[in-house]
């Protein structure tokens, strides 16, 4: 069971990826989603058995590496957080692989798609079941490849080769940080293991290395490799881009893998972090900036995709403020919660381009709901979940991290509680602009593609209805467990709160509008949406045309990319064009080249001399012998 949730997926690649010329396009894919329903199986059975039954292990394969000091096994750790991800992983991944079978019928190479996106998963599962720092390393750098795999699928594409570039690069910049920490973790505690570094932090509290206390330093590196993976504010850019993939691509990217990995980090090394009060306020302001940021840019997307990837981008945020002020467990809550609708609304998304003949401008579309009434309906309930609204699922986990962000009493968790609550409000408002504008109004699109407008397949619609239900109920099932009584006998030491972290009690404390303020300002902004894009939709053009540059700022993503282009991508092209002409042409060509030129040209002269009479050879000779016979009579 517990080997089996992990390495099912793995089969299923291997049987699409080096099988799949022999089995056939069909029988490729199904083989894969069948893989996938056992991984799911197994994942579900071992969250019973481990979470729910509070029985934790770890399960060692293979001794991976024993040279010098450096020991460590290969081995599945399977406590409470590692169930839940590995249940979450294979529950949202089967449901993407299947949906997945009805949006790429028309692909030219199905079994390869599958085949990267079972990859995909394993690497997560990987990850997230890693008993020490190495193992870990190894799948956070395999959804990397995975990603850059899945997001460069259709490689004929430019824009695809450039956004997979552009991804495999940013999160490049972060692993190195998190090398660094992984390298600094291994020089304090003589170890890679987690049980053994979890069991000796507090005895290494007070280790300075370089000057600086040696936890703060491991922790702030650690977070900075997060970044990457995370897409937290600097190390970002690479998120929208990645919509060049297909869109089960983004769903599985934005809901179960790759970017849910930095917050399972923080939640991983939370014995750690518990140590490192500064990383910790470093980890809350950065997230908090990073919600209300990329807030403010969706609102203004006109790309369907986008505007959802840069909701998953604020979604991230809110989880690690969570995080910074020591919530770990909401963090996860919120995270898991977020894999359901927002798999929901990807999918959905996808749904919407189906019918829409792959056009992803919201812009151009406007009143097709009665079209696709079912993938209407789900894009709703993904909505309201992500706003927040009673009593969806991201009602219970949203409002909880807000909570615990004000029940902090500190300045960076006030801060936190403020970006939060304003983007609540903007999310509300952005996510409603986009039904609005996709589903309602007047039809923008030509008419030829109105005409072929259709609701998707049975195989599409099946895994948005189970998401939906998800998105509906997984809040009210699971917060009794995840932040609720049943907390301690949940988590049962997987994750860890140091002896001053009270923020769990707390956070049940807080004033009575606490709670409320989340709400209410997603009902402004749900109302305020309606009053822009339904009833005065002239409003936003005046708006765009009266604050052009505000407009602007926000629709070039702050000018990230202009302003990384300027300080890093020109100065190292004109670098690399000295070092092209000069440092490689001239030097590194031009010595060995001059030199054969020489000798060339000395060659060439020796070859007159060869003229083959005997007259020319004597008076070279008496030339010869007057040179030496002069040279030793100058010498005596």
């Amino acid at each position: 069971m517990f080997v089996g949730a992990i390495f099912f997926p793995l089969l299923g690649a291997c049987l699409s990826g080096f099988l799949g010329r022999w089995l056939g396009d069909r029988l490729a894919q199904w083989s894969t989603v069948a893989c996938m329903a056992l991984a799911a199986v197994c994942g579900s059975l071992a969250f019973g058995q481990v979470a729910m039954g509070s029985h934790p292990a770890t399960f060692p394969l293979l001794t991976w590496m024993d040279v010098g000091g450096l020991e460590f096994s290969w081995a599945l750790r399977y406590d409470t957080l590692s169930v839940v991800m590995v249940a979450m992983v294979t529950f949202i991944s089967t449901l993407i692989h299947l949906y997945s079978v009805g949006y790429m019928s028309h692909d030219a190479t199905p079994a390869r798609f599958f085949a990267y996106l079972s990859l995909f998963t394993f690497m997560m599962l990987m990850l997230v079941t890693a008993d020490n720092l190495a193992q870990l390393f190894f799948g956070w750098e395999g959804v990397g490849l995975a990603s850059y795999l899945l997001i460069g699928y259709w490689y004929d594409r430019e824009s695809a080769n450039r956004a997979a570039m552009k991804a495999f690069i940013v999160n490049r910049v972060g692993d190195v940080f998190f090398m660094l920490g992984v390298a600094l973790t291994f020089f304090v505690f003589g170890s890679i293991e987690f049980d053994t570094i979890f069991a000796n932090v507090a005895e290494h509290a007070n280790d300075r290395f370089a000057g600086l206390p040696a936890i703060e330093l491991i922790g702030v590196l650690l977070f900075l490799g997060a970044c990457g993976k995370s897409a937290q504010i600097g190390l970002h850019t690479w998120l929208p881009d990645a919509m060049e993939g297909p869109t089960p691509v983004s769903a599985l990217i934005h809901a179960a893998t790759m970017v849910t990995a930095g917050v399972f980090l923080m939640a991983r090394m939370s014995p750690i972090m518990e140590y490192a009060p500064v990383a910790l306020q470093i980890v809350t302001v950065v997230g908090a900036t990073t919600a209300i940021f990329a807030a403010t840019i969706g609102c203004v997307q006109n790309d369907i995709k986008r505007v959802i990837a840069y909701s998953t981008c604020s979604q991230l945020g809110y989880m690690f403020f969570a995080a910074g002020v020591g919530a770990y467990q909401v963090a996860i809550f919120h995270l898991f919660t977020h894999a359901f609708f927002k798999a929901l609304l990807f999918l959905g998304a996808g749904s919407v381009i189906h019918a829409m003949s792959d056009e992803q401008d919201i812009r151009r579309m406007g009143g097709i709901w009665t079209k696709i009434p079912v993938t209407y309906a789900v894009m709703w309930i993904g909505s309201l979940a992500l706003a927040g609204i009673p009593f969806f699922a991201g009602y219970y986990s949203k409002d909880a991290i807000l909570e615990a962000a004000f029940a902090a009493h500190s300045a960076v968790g006030i801060y936190a509680f403020v970006c939060g609550i304003l983007a609540a409000f903007l999310t509300a408002f952005y996510s409603w602009r986009l039904l609005i504008l996709t589903f309602h109004g007047k039809p923008r699109a030509d008419h030829h593609t109105m005409e072929h407008v259709h609701e998707s397949p049975a195989v599409m619609l099946i895994p948005l209805l189970l998401l939906a239900v998800g998105a509906v109920l997984t809040g009210a099932i699971f917060a009794p467990f995840f932040i609720g009584e049943h907390e301690h006998e949940f988590w049962n030491g997987a994750i860890f709160n140091g002896a001053h972290n009270h923020i769990m009690h707390a956070m049940h404390e807080v004033p009575e509008w606490v709670p409320l303020a989340p709400t209410v300002v997603g009902v402004v902004g749900i109302v305020l949406a309606y009053v822009m894009y339904m009833f005065a939709p002239g409003i936003p053009a005046r708006l765009a045309a009266t604050f052009r540059g505000a407009y602007r700022f926000l629709l070039n993503k702050w000018y990230f990319d202009e302003l990384y282009d300027m300080i890093f991508v020109q100065p190292l092209r004109r670098l690399a064009f000295q070092f092209w002409k000069v440092g490689d042409a001239r030097i590194i060509d031009g010595m060995p080249n001059g030199a054969a030129g020489i000798a060339a040209g000395v060659a060439r002269g020796a070859v007159r001399l060869q003229t083959g009479r005997v007259a020319n050879y004597a008076f070279t000779m008496i030339i010869g012998l007057v040179i030496f016979v002069s040279l030793f009579l100058i010498g005596r």
